[in-house]
């Protein structure tokens, strides 16, 4: 598999050998959403909560007598029913949104996203990913010259001035090839991986 390689300029200058298991791969849609859906489920913090019938703050006094009012009968305003009442299937903090994927099916959906993102032209490789100082402007023109906005920028190693510059622009995004995710593939509209990225992926997902 040839992936295309392009220079500080965004004009290709040449390609690189890739594995066709990791970027030649059948897109399979249904693999790819339960990828990125059980990505986006774990990644819940799962703190919400909500008070039952027990918890609410209200009165045990009975609103009215039972019989005679011609309204229906109740016994204490903290009845789901009522408003600002509990709840009668609350939310708690201790819910689990956790999903399993098996090791396989994770290295063939992420497969199966870069694969796409070849045959889409979405997915570029260069030399090396790197900033002289720690400049978030300097860095902002230099992925400008690549002719990119939205993209997604993945390195073996991670550059401290590189984190530092692009931190702060909202469109880019940098990220070490060992926490490169699905949800983050796929969001952006493009992916440039540097020379060094591409081996340490093939060696994770092969």
């Amino acid at each position: 598999m040839e992936l295309k390689l392009i220079d500080a300029n965004g004009q290709v200058s040449g390609s690189v050998n890739a594995s066709d298991a990791l970027f030649a791969r059948e897109y399979n849609e249904a693999l790819v959403h339960q990828l990125v859906t059980a990505y986006l489920a774990n990644a819940r913090s799962g703190n919400r909560a909500q008070k039952t019938r027990a918890e609410v703050k209200h009165s045990t006094k009975k609103p009215w007598r039972q019989k005679g009012t011609g309204r229906a009968r109740s016994g204490m305003t903290s009845s789901p029913l009522w408003r600002k009442g509990g709840r009668a299937f609350p939310n708690k903090p201790d819910e689990n949104f956790t999903q399993k994927v098996n090791r396989k099916m994770y290295r063939a959906g992420m497969a199966a996203i870069l694969s796409q993102l070849v045959r889409d032209e979405r997915l570029f490789v260069v030399e090396e990913l790197s900033a002289a100082t720690p400049k978030t402007k300097a860095f902002a023109e230099q992925v400008k010259n690549l002719g990119m906005e939205n993209v997604l920028f993945v390195t073996k190693q991670l550059d401290e001035n590189v984190y530092l510059s692009s931190r702060n622009l909202p469109n880019v995004l940098v990220l070490e090839a060992t926490q490169a995710d699905p949800y983050s593939l796929l969001r952006y509209k493009k992916v440039v991986l540097t020379k060094d990225a591409v081996a340490q992926l093939e060696e994770q997902w092969v």
